[in-house]
């Protein structure tokens, strides 16, 4: 008789965690929706977000305008639907700039004890010092307000945390055994880097650039907020907080559609986040 087989456990795979997971399906949601009207503003959106309709100023909503319009009436459901662009743009390509440079230097660092670590290190306490809003003032005095100058002060910012992330990371990964025995076979640092130690700390980053999605998300909305970031006419979530700022009374709900936009945003993306971290720890996945 053929021997019997052990069947895999159905509901041991990733996906079938996953759905059990409260935390990631509502984070993932959340930013499938997100990202879902970014894609879908690029061809079709409600009204022209930038028109102005004087006459039809802080109208209520209605069938023709969802949620209304703002102080100079344009339509307030196509600016929220045309703004979550930018906070896809800015959060994938800052986080883009940290992970690809914070990784190279925090793998850099941890593959060379020593004096390349230190002065790497010491490089990431630097740049510490020019948080986001910081660095978009400098960039701003010299190259002008815009969304490049919110991406790159938010890439900015992004890069020690990366980098120290990955080198804390990495340093523990060089201690294990299966990497010993690579070092005692003759395999170059890089190569046990490229092997070994950045597959083994690939679920820590994916877990991190999550963190830093939500947060270049808030980091936008903060300096289009102060008029660093995007500018007019091209919508932004931020830009809406400071114009409803005197329409408070008035027109409350002018400031709580992209507060509401913006909260929901970063609350998906940590959700999403700490269900990814216990989906991918493999100490917590072995309990669920």
């Amino acid at each position: 008789m053929t021997a019997l087989q052990a069947k895999p456990d159905p509901g041991s795979g990733f996906i079938a965690r996953a759905l059990r997971h409260p935390s990631f399906v509502a984070g993932g949601l959340l930013s499938l929706l997100l990202v879902l009207c970014a894609l879908g503003s690029l061809g079709w959106s409600p009204y022209p977000p930038g028109d102005i309709d004087i006459p039809n100023k802080l109208a209520p909503p209605s069938a023709a305008h969802w949620l209304g319009t703002d102080s100079l009436g344009r339509d307030i459901a196509s600016q929220l639907w045309v703004g979550s662009q930018n906070s896809i743009v800015v959060g994938v390509v800052a986080v883009g700039i940290g992970l690809l440079v914070g990784t190279l230097m925090g793998a850099l660092a941890a593959a060379l004890p020593g004096w390349v670590d230190e002065a790497l290190m010491r490089l990431a306490d630097f740049s510490f010092a020019f948080p986001a809003l910081l660095s978009a003032i400098m960039l701003t005095a010299i190259y002008g307000p815009g969304l490049l100058t919110s991406i790159v002060a938010i890439g900015i910012f992004n890069i020690p945390v990366f980098a120290r992330i990955t080198r804390g990371a990495a340093r523990s990964v060089w201690t294990r055994d299966y990497v010993l025995a690579a070092r005692a076979a003759g395999k170059g640092r890089w190569r046990i880097t490229r092997d070994h130690v950045l597959p083994n700390i690939a679920s820590v980053l994916i877990v991190q650039a999550t963190v830093q999605f939500a947060i270049a998300i808030l980091a936008e909305a903060a300096l289009s907020y102060l008029g660093l970031g995007t500018q007019p006419p091209q919508p932004s979530w931020g830009r809406m907080l400071n114009e409803a700022q005197t329409q408070m009374f008035q027109a409350p709900m002018l400031a709580v559609y992209p507060g509401v936009a913006i909260a929901l945003a970063v609350l998906g993306l940590n959700l999403l986040g700490d269900g990814l971290r216990d989906l991918l720890d493999p100490r917590l996945a072995r309990s669920r």
